[in-house]
């Protein structure tokens, strides 16, 4: 194998035969260099040698990108290696590992909330759930929408979600500090909103830490942070709810509402203790005035069946029927939405303060205990579970949950100083007296 001396020219010379696949040219000052070309014309420099009885060939760079000098001091290198007893080729692939996964280091740590939030609403889901109940997941997505929308009530834009400004961090930036700076700049808005918007994102920083790629690049515990906790408003449960005196004024306010969809609403959800959203989604066909009996959607069944009291059913049959929905709207939904403004109207007529659309429903529960219905059936009523009451029970078909509930609408309706005919037929609502 004829060796050379490396020079410019001769290695921008050096051609490969057409006939053949490769050709070589060997340096002469550092052992094992040489120039490899092909017929196409694409030149580089190699290293060849033998290690432990075999031959050996690592490709150096092509001629454009490493001088003379450079290659030659290469081969010396790669030749001293060898002499060490190590083989090139591991260094080389060791080398190409450890940059390939810094560069895949350096592709995580870019990783941004926005771009797993939507895996996570798309693959998370409640501890001992299949999935996220619909609308959770609406308020999932509404916590971190960019805004910029038009209101569907009054005038202008609507404003970025609470949780938005967190989607452009990196995910392995996320930790006590950059929380705590957007927690204090979301509490100046809404304090209660930002603390409901952190207690979503702790789930999704539970999620994230719970899978293998995203693990090393999050802080799980970043939303429990004593600098960001000991910010949070009070945990204490509302506990308003009716007092017996207030009854009266409250069903005189409510009946007095101009909206006769939002009255009987409210005058529903005393009756009944459910929770607003059950009764706002029920349709005609869930109505049995036959049968009495009402089927609403359940936070924790998918349904559930209660009797339909005699005023109740008098108050649903003067309504209108508009679409499917039992309380219609011409809003985009086609039913009640919000009824915290006619409520509020109704509250001020009675003098009421700090009585909240949820409070109808301890309410019911505090009237039905002084009405002398048993717990159970009152839970059972409302939609709790068994387990969810101190006491638990056994649920009761439909007829046996009647005379509870009728109990209960007879001391409501004695309190609010309304008197009617239980045999009326429903349809035409006949007060006797007040």
């Amino acid at each position: 194998m004829a060796k050379v001396p490396f020079t410019a020219g001769r290695v921008s010379a050096f051609n490969c035969p057409p006939e053949k696949k490769q050709a070589f040219l060997w340096d002469a000052t550092a052992p094992g260099l040489g120039l490899r070309t092909t017929p196409a014309g694409k030149p580089a420099y190699v290293f060849q040698s033998v290690y432990q009885g075999k031959d050996l060939r690592l490709t150096i760079g092509s001629p454009a990108a490493w001088t003379i000098p450079h290659a030659q001091a290469k081969a010396r290198e790669l030749q001293r290696l060898i002499d060490e007893g190590k083989d090139p080729r591991d260094l080389k692939r060791e080398a190409l590992a450890a940059s390939a996964a810094k560069q895949a280091e350096a592709t995580a740590k870019a990783l941004t909330v926005g771009e797993v939030w939507p895996l996570y609403l798309a693959n998370g889901k409640p501890k001992r759930k299949d999935a996220w109940k619909p609308g959770y997941r609406a308020d999932l997505e509404a916590m971190a929408a960019p805004g910029g929308l038009d209101k569907k009530r009054g005038k202008g834009v609507t404003r970025p979600g609470p949780l938005y400004p967190l989607l452009a961090l990196p995910l392995s930036d996320v930790n006590e500090d950059s929380l705590k700076i957007w927690f204090d700049s979301e509490a100046v808005k809404g304090k209660h909103q930002a603390t409901r918007a952190l207690m979503m994102f702790r789930g999704f920083l539970r999620w994230c830490s719970a899978r293998p790629e995203y693990r090393k690049l999050t802080d799980r515990d970043a939303g429990r942070a004593a600098a960001i906790v000991e910010r949070l408003p009070s945990n204490t449960r509302r506990t308003d709810a009716l007092e017996a005196a207030q009854v009266s004024g409250w069903w005189a306010g409510v009946e007095q509402l101009s909206n006769r969809t939002a009255s009987v609403y409210l005058r529903a959800l005393l009756l009944t203790g459910a929770r607003r959203e059950e009764l706002a989604a029920m349709k005609w066909a869930d109505v049995d005035f036959q049968w009495r009996k009402l089927t609403i959607a359940d936070k924790v069944e998918d349904t559930r069946t209660i009797p339909l009291t005699p005023h109740l059913a008098q108050l649903l049959a003067t309504l209108p029927r508009i679409n499917e929905f039992v309380f219609a709207s011409t809003g985009k939904s086609g039913r009640i939405a919000d009824t915290r403004a006619s409520h509020a109207k109704a509250l001020q007529s009675a003098s009421i303060d700090g009585l909240t659309i949820h409070g109808l429903r301890r309410s019911f529960s505090l009237l039905g205990e002084a009405a002398g219905a048993p717990a159970g059936a009152i839970a059972q009523v409302m939609g709790h579970k068994p387990s969810a009451t101190a006491e638990g029970y056994r649920p009761r078909s439909v007829d046996a949950l009647r005379p509870f509930l009728t109990l209960i609408e007879v001391h409501t309706l004695k309190l609010a100083g309304v008197q009617f005919d239980p045999e009326a037929e429903p349809g035409r609502l006949h007060v006797v007296g007040s």
